[in-house]
């Protein structure tokens, strides 16, 4: 198997090395920009509340990261968590709270904040 020019011996990947990897988005626009942005949606606090409730919950094979952007601004504050790449957008605490028990820690999906491949924003 080709990981990059780099052939594993089985043809298997090699192991994750975190269980679940999540990237929220802080990109920061200029203000008044058409498409807005993340941090002023409250990704940074959020983020923050995550990387917190992690530890908190011992979800030490979790990953939370800031990243810039995830190109869906319009929709966010966006959060995509690896390997699945499922999309989010949580708004508050509480929404970060449910994709940490029920995503990360349960394995189920959060419908409510899922964000999908061609959705656009409420106009």
């Amino acid at each position: 198997m080709n990981l990059g020019g780099r052939e594993t011996e089985t043809g298997e990947n090699p192991p994750l090395y975190y269980r679940a990897h999540v990237f929220c988005c802080t990109n920061k626009r200029p203000p008044g920009h058409e498409r807005g942005c993340c941090t002023d949606k409250g990704s940074e606090r959020l983020r923050n509340y995550m990387k917190r409730r992690a530890k908190e919950l011992g979800l030490e094979d979790v990953r939370i990261n800031a990243a810039g952007c995830l190109d869906r601004c319009e929709l966010g504050p966006s959060v995509v968590i690896y390997p699945e790449g499922v999309w989010y957008s949580p708004k508050t605490e509480a929404d970060c709270e449910e994709i940490l028990t029920i995503h990360i820690r349960d394995g189920g999906r959060v419908e409510r904040l899922l964000l999908r491949p061609d959705q656009k924003p409420a106009v």
